[in-house]
């Protein structure tokens, strides 16, 4: 590797959001609701099929009202956990209600999305078909992974351990990550490389994403990495 890319490397690393201290502001859960469902309609999808015929955004309703039932009251824990299950009959996605997961979920496809209870997922993620986020390891080093914001995962992805994917990174259809990810890298192969930093600008939507100061701030920084000579 020739020096200016090293260069570039370390300046991937070491910089605020790399999601090792991932901050998650909580609104009422109908907000929440409300912001996935606003992703989805950014991408241009109707109203109503996104209500009647996105699996994903049903996916996201069980979720946020399974949390706001388990804030209220630990006795519907039996009552979260059927419509759990029933969820991931009828949709395989399983979004355990013990995950933390920002607002805009944005689950394009369904079918064999399953997230590990310990993980946590910042705000404005995409998720693809086939993903799976888990737990791996053993000891002290075993644990679930921590999705930092705006982050988009292909399908097929496969992300496990006690590691952070930084802020704006793609993870590209196949992957298998084992292994912390800078933010705005994008990563492809088993086990997944750094291919570029050039992030995930072009493939993650959501509402007031042009002024939002911590995604320019990340576009601005990922433009700089990305010029001159490699």
């Amino acid at each position: 590797m020739r020096q200016a890319a090293r260069q570039k490397a370390s300046a991937a690393w070491l910089q605020v959001g790399d999601g090792s201290h991932l901050e998650l502001h909580h609104s009422p859960w109908w907000r929440h609701l409300y912001r996935d469902f606003r992703r989805y309609r950014v991408t241009a999808d109707p109203p109503l099929r996104t209500v009647f015929l996105t699996q994903g955004f049903w996916a996201s309703c069980v979720y946020r009202l399974s949390r706001a039932l388990l804030g209220r009251t630990r006795l519907a824990r039996p009552l979260v956990l059927l419509a759990q299950k029933l969820l991931e009959i009828i949709t395989g996605i399983s979004l355990s209600a013990d995950c933390e997961i920002g607002e805009g979920l944005y689950i394009g496809h369904y079918g064999c999305i399953i997230l590990a209870p310990e993980c946590r997922i910042g705000h404005n993620c995409s998720l693809a078909q086939n993903v799976t986020i888990g737990v791996a390891g053993s000891g002290e080093q075993r644990g679930a992974p921590v999705i930092g914001n705006r982050v988009f995962i292909g399908a097929h992805s496969v992300i496990v351990g006690r590691i952070t994917i930084g802020d704006d990174a793609v993870v590209c259809a196949g992957s298998v990550v084992m292994r912390p990810v800078p933010a705005r890298a994008v990563v492809m192969g088993n086990p997944a490389r750094v291919v570029s930093y050039e992030g995930s600008f072009e493939y993650v939507f959501y509402d007031g994403m042009d002024v939002d100061p911590a995604r320019r701030a990340s576009l601005e920084k990922a433009r700089s990495l990305n010029a001159g000579p490699a």
